[in-house]
């Protein structure tokens, strides 16, 4: 079974009542619980002091065609030419850190740090789990469920079933995806689905409970089932589309390019409208927001590429989740993701491992903390990288939930 390997280190001293490694451990229990994605990546590490990049690297297979027709007697053929196919991987550094006042030291001060510790490490760790969510979503081998073309032809109906997984289990062996036998397991492929996805998939008959599975077999963390050959993990994290957009126009406009929000925006719709370029619905109309400057969040003024009439209240809406009903509201589309082992890789610094803790107490920082006013508990991925490694062994499926 792969385990994801977390390290921490503590700087400078800290209270003896929570010493250092009491401090990691909270830290360390905490991002733990938040591992889902992350977990059955292949681990590659950094060695110290070569550079931000690594390199995934597979040989690509020969074409039987090639050696189908047999030999000729006494005659040799041509040599065939290995190659490689590589990817690459930038590691990053995510961090946050929050500051402890000497009053608040001298009232509170072993609560705050242990409840810091918790909340960073919650932090932090979810941070891990979306970068390596959102690395292995970025694929092209997608399965929308109920035979749909695309995520925003998904309907209500469209939800997460057994006969979804035997098409994605059917992809996979076709494209021969390497099966899991860690733990002296049977060979299976993985699935990591949302809690509203299990819900659903557990209404079907054929749905086979973890309790019922051999004492003798080991279970991941999050395991709730199994069904042909897949073996299904829980995540409070799985990937959702919602509808970035959803609106109205505050007053009617007549040949402008722009118009004013009726509603304040959410941060969701701030950022599908800061994107030139980017489609539009208002009422049964599409249009294309402006490119250099599509949106003021001053005045939560928005400005497309054409000019336009507009009637007061009518919907602005964005098409990007499921099918929109007559209240162009869209249901949200869920990832479930099923694949194979050495789908995917993720990245951190030999070492070093994905999250550290840091503490600096009252008086660590000198001149420029002068009356020892201030201490920090801080938390940082030292390196991480999340890479798809082969796409062919990963498939998306993208469903609705009732």
């Amino acid at each position: 079974m792969n385990k994801t390997i977390i390290n921490t280190t503590a700087t400078a001293a800290v209270s003896a009542k929570f010493p250092a490694k009491y401090y990691d451990r909270q830290l360390l229990e905490s991002a733990k619980t938040r591992f889902v994605h992350a977990e059955f990546g292949q681990k590659r590490p950094i060695p110290r002091n070569s550079g931000k990049y690594v390199n995934f690297r597979r040989w690509n297979l020969f074409d039987p065609e090639a050696a189908i027709s047999g030999l000729v007697e006494g005659e040799t053929p041509t040599g065939q030419t290995l190659s490689q196919t590589d990817v690459e991987a930038e590691v990053k550094q995510y961090g946050a850190y929050v500051e402890v006042s000497d009053l608040l030291d001298l009232t509170a001060y072993d609560e705050v740090i242990n409840d810091s510790a918790e909340l960073l490490g919650e932090q932090l760790g979810t941070v891990v789990e979306w970068i390596t969510r959102d690395a292995m979503c970025a694929g092209s081998n997608v399965q929308y469920a109920g035979g749909r073309t695309g995520r925003n032809a998904l309907t209500s109906e469209d939800r997460l079933t057994t006969t979804e997984i035997r098409k994605a289990v059917r992809t996979l062996k076709k494209n021969k995806a390497r099966p899991f036998c860690d733990g002296g397991r049977q060979p299976h492929f993985i699935c990591i689905c949302s809690p509203e996805a299990t819900y659903d998939l557990q209404n079907d008959e054929m749905w086979k409970n973890v309790s019922t599975y051999s004492n003798s077999e080991a279970i991941y963390s999050g395991e709730i089932g199994r069904l042909f050959g897949v073996v299904f993990v829980e995540s409070t994290e799985a990937k959702v589309f919602s509808q970035s957009v959803h609106n109205a126009v505050k007053a009617a406009t007549t040949s402008s390019k722009t118009f004013v929000l009726k509603n304040m925006p959410t941060e969701a719709e701030k950022e599908y409208l800061s994107v030139g370029g980017n489609t539009i619905h208002i009422g049964s109309n599409e249009y294309t927001l402006d490119s250099e400057a599509p949106y003021d969040a001053d005045t939560n003024t928005v400005k497309l590429s054409e000019a336009v009439t507009l009637a007061a209240n009518s919907v602005v809406w964005s098409d990007d989740a499921a099918k929109s009903d007559n209240g162009n509201r869209a249901a949200d589309v869920h990832c479930t993701l099923v694949f194979g082992k050495d789908a995917y890789g993720v990245v951190d610094l030999e070492g070093r491992g994905a999250v550290q803790l840091i503490v600096k107490p009252h008086g660590s920082s000198g001149t420029a903390d002068p009356l020892d006013q201030r201490a920090t508990v801080g938390a940082k991925v030292a390196a991480y990288a999340a890479v798809i490694l082969n796409d062919l062994w990963l498939v998306r499926i993208e469903h609705t939930v009732s």
